[in-house]
């Protein structure tokens, strides 16, 4: 979908990457792989009502529950109106982070959803985040 629309059903191609990056191979050994696992407080978040312009910021704070480092790969949103910052170390096991994602309201209208695709070294290895809430505009007397 357009980044005009406001709003974002679709994710991706429909092409999972859990095939190409599963962590959890074939082993001759028999020993079971220890995953990192990503769990975040929330991953939604309702920004209410802002005027249009207006700037909304937000940390989506998560946790690596996992037994092993937890490597963020990629963070994405399909507008260019919605900006990510993400660790680029390794999070250990125990340790916690966060995601910053800015949306930049200028040019919107109405209900806005965007969606923010999250790709790890865990399984799932993909974890989908929502921002959303709706952008006023000025009224003209």
């Amino acid at each position: 979908m357009s980044c005009s629309t406001g709003s974002e059903s679709e994710i991706g191609t429909g092409i999972s990457t859990d095939v190409v990056l599963n962590p959890a191979t074939a082993s001759e050994s028999g020993s079971e792989v220890t995953l990192p696992k990503m769990v975040f407080d929330n991953i939604e978040y309702d920004f209410g009502e802002i005027a249009q312009g207006e700037k909304v910021v937000h940390a989506f704070k998560f946790k690596n529950e996992g037994e092993n480092t937890l490597i963020i790969s990629d963070v994405s949103a399909k507008c260019g109106c919605t900006v990510t910052e993400w660790p680029k170390i390794p999070i250990e096991p125990g340790a916690s982070s966060e995601i910053e994602v800015v949306f930049s309201s200028e040019g919107k209208t109405g209900h806005q959803v965007k969606v923010i695709t999250v790709i790890t070294n865990s399984m799932p290895n993909t974890t989908v985040l929502k921002i959303s809430g709706d952008v006023l505009t000025p009224t003209i007397d």
